[in-house]
């Protein structure tokens, strides 16, 4: 998702009534919290997908490295 704000979409959502009533009583504002737990879900789901896509070049390259050593691992000083 980018920075710039997106047009709002009113959107109906179905909560335990006691939630709700403990929420309000607080004065949590649910819209934002039911905004900010989808973004976060959002985000989850993003990186699962990003590691599901690249895990195949991850494990490659792991591969290459196990293999060959790390390029220019030569000139890299020694830590010990």
């Amino acid at each position: 998702m980018s920075g710039v704000s997106s047009p709002r979409r009113p959107l109906n959502v179905s909560l335990p009534a006691d939630l709700v009533a403990e929420a309000k009583q607080l004065g949590v504002n649910v819209s934002q919290a039911c905004e900010q737990g989808v973004k976060a879900k959002v985000k989850e789901a993003r990186a699962a997908a990003w590691l599901r896509e690249n895990l195949p070049a991850l494990e490659a390259y792991n591969q290459h490295i196990e293999k060959h050593g790390m390029t220019l691992a030569d000139y890299r000083p020694a830590f010990e």
